[in-house]
């Protein structure tokens, strides 16, 4: 599941951080449409730092256009499903949900590298991007109902109108008990009492489990998923 960021929340069109505390692989996230010249620029000086290679947040076709101009190719595809915030489904009673704490960081970061393959992990940069994407955000963790610790998680946030389910983690030994719908309905819930009408999610293609969860919640597939991009940075050439 890739972060969703609201245009408006930073300035710039374009910005580069390190991947995963990486300083040899760069993301570059979009938040308005660039140029073929924009595209080119940044990778110089990500060259100019010493990035070896660069990712792309998830991206729409038409954004995807002068990266792919740029030498870049796809790395994965996701699915991209939407739903109207009401109606918002039932939460099973015996999930217990409260907010996120500061102390909670180490546990909820362990519970999401049990949850994602090595790529789509989020380290504590991750977790930060995703709580300061949009104007809005609602961070809450479901509990292991046999030894009170954090067993999953999830990080909504709204922009207007507009609610992202900005990710969703649960522990794989506790998946299949309720959490991951609590957690969402919990959000749609957030969602609604601040006047959003409708909430967008995205997943990796292989992740079955996720994408038959956000079905069965009512999410829909939208005609045109996403795609993370890649390209190798090599010194000296264009």
């Amino acid at each position: 599941m890739s972060v969703h960021r609201h245009p408006g929340r930073d300035e710039g069109r374009l910005r580069a951080t390190s991947w995963r505390g990486d300083p040899t692989v760069a993301q570059v996230v979009v938040r308005a449409r660039v140029t073929d010249a924009e595209v080119r620029q940044v990778l110089d000086e990500l060259r100019a730092r010493g990035c070896r290679s660069v990712v792309t947040a998830a991206l729409a076709p038409p954004e995807q256009q002068p990266f792919l101009a740029a030498g870049f190719e796809e790395h994965e595809r996701l699915h991209l499903l939407r739903r109207d915030v009401s109606p918002v489904p039932g939460r099973p009673s015996e999930v217990t949900l409260r907010r996120a704490r500061a102390a909670d960081r180490p546990a909820v970061l362990a519970v999401d590298h049990l949850a994602f393959p090595p790529f789509w992990r989020f380290d504590e940069t991750a977790l930060e991007d995703a709580l300061d994407a949009t104007p809005s955000v609602r961070f809450r963790v479901a509990l292991d109902p046999e030894a009170a610790t954090v067993a999953g998680y999830a990080v909504t946030g709204r922009a207007g109108s507009r609610g992202y389910l900005q990710r969703l983690a649960v522990h794989p030994e506790r998946q299949r008990r309720g959490l991951g719908t609590a957690l969402v309905a919990d959000g749609l819930r957030w969602l609604r009492r601040w006047g959003a009408r409708e909430v967008l999610v995205n997943t990796q293609e292989a992740n079955a489990g996720a994408l038959a969860l956000y079905e069965a919640l009512g999410f829909e597939r939208q005609p045109h998923g996403l795609a993370v991009l890649r390209r190798t940075l090599a010194v000296g050439t264009p």
